[in-house]
């Protein structure tokens, strides 16, 4: 099915189901033996954002460029370097962004 028809026959199904279908409480049996979610740890992603921001900061922190823009825009100076660094920064942070709401989607 492509989703172009997933509303015609959403309706369509809707119109001719006239209700719950008896199972005899079979789907509450199913649902008693199920096992209870488990709880993920969130270390492991504060880790990973860590360690991430940790060689984020080692990789760019001997770029000239970046260190002129920070110094530029700390004097109030709106030159070539500081515009970089914050379409740079601007960049990534959209790109996390994307990433996250990917990521988010598929939960």
């Amino acid at each position: 099915m492509n989703e172009s028809h997933d509303d015609s026959i959403e309706a369509l199904l809707r119109r001719q189901f006239e209700g719950s279908v008896a199972d005899d409480g079979f789907s509450e049996r199913v649902m008693q033996h199920l096992p209870a979610r488990r709880h993920r740890a969130s270390w492991p992603l504060w880790l990973g954002v860590l360690i991430g921001a940790a060689a984020c900061w080692l990789c760019l922190a001997g770029v000239p460029l970046l260190h002129i823009g920070w110094q530029d825009w700390r004097a109030g100076e709106l030159t070539t370097s500081a515009i970089g660094m914050w379409l740079a920064i601007a960049a990534m942070s959209l790109l996390a962004l994307g990433w996250g709401l990917v990521e988010s989607r598929h939960r």
